[in-house]
């Protein structure tokens, strides 16, 4: 009895000091986690809040507090209605394209590159320069590319016997594909450096034994890399469709949505409905409805990548 009771007094400060160094372990982690945190909150998560909030109201962040107007669902009533809204939308929609036509060029690309024995680190660079390139310089550079009098691809074009060539940014029906054409081409660098990883970690007896086996190349492309690469895509895949909602850089730089709206997006319209017209209310409608398309395509990643991926 009295072992008992001497065990049990001998147990309670080993268990105190397990307590208080759980609690300082505790307290680090959040010590580290805390900077990141209060950012996150401060500029994250209380900014989106007043902003669903304030797509109820009719307000002008120029008029002051006092001026704010509840006016319920009808920001959101108006958008059905707008019409430049809607052909934003449409052009954000055709701007989806851009996703699996990066994906396809850059799968070929990096198994292409991943073959060669030497310069890949040559072709990784070239290729991804694009991507961390100025978007500034980019769109300049295109501009002067797409130029419709004396830009290299329309001279090129006359060159081969085509008299009218497109206009490209200045023609209506031209205007969206051509800014397309310019993200595929920034785009294709970062994807076919995430490929070239996701490739060679696919273990080489794979290939050696469908060799064996007789099997050809597209047979070992359909039966191995692309299974073995299919979360990388789908990684790829999501990604790329939420950053087509965000497109704004390429926008202001180069067209600011003309001609005739033809290549505005929901972005654009987002940013000059606030601080060109003053709209703030409206705007964030706007905004409500450009964060609930991204919580779709973020649900349709927690769903997708339980039924499509193989890992």
């Amino acid at each position: 009895m009295n072992n008992t009771v001497a065990e049990t007094e001998k147990s309670r400060p080993k268990s105190k000091v397990r307590l208080s160094m759980k609690l300082r372990e505790n307290l680090t982690g959040y010590g580290f986690i805390g900077p990141m945190f209060i950012g996150l909150l401060v500029l994250t998560i209380i900014p989106t809040i007043l902003t669903f909030i304030l797509s109820f109201t009719e307000w002008s962040f120029i008029a002051g507090i006092d001026k704010i107007k509840f006016v319920g669902f009808g920001n959101y009533a108006k958008l059905f209605d707008d019409r430049v809204f809607k052909i934003s939308m449409e052009n954000n929609i055709y701007m989806l394209l851009v996703v699996p036509i990066q994906l396809v060029i850059a799968l070929v690309l990096a198994i292409v590159i991943d073959k060669l024995v030497f310069l890949k680190g040559f072709f990784k660079v070239i290729f991804f320069l694009p991507y961390i390139s100025s978007i500034v310089a980019v769109a300049i550079v295109f501009q002067l590319l797409f130029q419709p009098s004396y830009g290299p691809i329309n001279q090129f074009l006359h060159a081969i016997g085509i008299e009218n060539p497109p206009t490209w940014l200045a023609d209506i029906h031209y205007a969206l594909p051509s800014v397309m054409i310019i993200m595929v081409w920034v785009g294709i660098g970062f994807c076919l450096i995430v490929y070239m990883a996701a490739l060679q970690s696919i273990p080489k007896d794979l290939y050696e034994s469908a060799d064996i086996d007789g099997a050809g190349p597209w047979t070992r492309f359909m039966k191995i890399t692309f299974p073995l690469v299919s979360p990388t895509t789908f990684f790829l895949l999501v990604t790329g469709f939420i950053s087509t909602f965000k497109a704004f850089d390429i926008i202001k730089v180069l067209t600011e949505g003309r001609p005739a709206y033809s290549t505005s997006v929901i972005t654009y319209y987002l940013y000059t409905t606030a601080f060109e017209n003053m709209k703030t209310g409206y705007a964030s409608s706007i905004a409500g409805i450009l964060f609930g398309f991204v919580l779709l395509i973020t649900l349709f990643q927690l769903y997708g990548q339980k039924k499509w991926v193989n890992y």
